[in-house]
């Protein structure tokens, strides 16, 4: 296994989290809003939710070029 192949998979399991944690902000969301909560409460709830998805979303980011890079370099 070269180099190129390592940075492959390590690009797609950083993916793979970050979609997960994009999946679970998705359904923190979905379940909050179900609950009823009042606007000021919702609001802390998505404070929180939105810190876990800019993450998720840059894990995913840095995952995709990992990979995209690691093809394109790769003999």
């Amino acid at each position: 296994m070269t180099m190129y192949d390592w940075l492959i998979w390590i690009g797609a399991a950083l993916t793979v989290t970050g979609l997960a944690g994009i999946v679970w902000c998705i359904t923190t969301v979905t379940r909050a809003r179900r609950a009823g909560l009042d606007d000021e409460a919702l609001r802390i709830r998505m404070r929180k939710v939105l810190a876990v998805n800019m993450g998720a979303l840059a894990f995913s980011t840095i995952g995709l070029m990992l990979v995209v890079v690691g093809i394109m370099l790769a003999p």
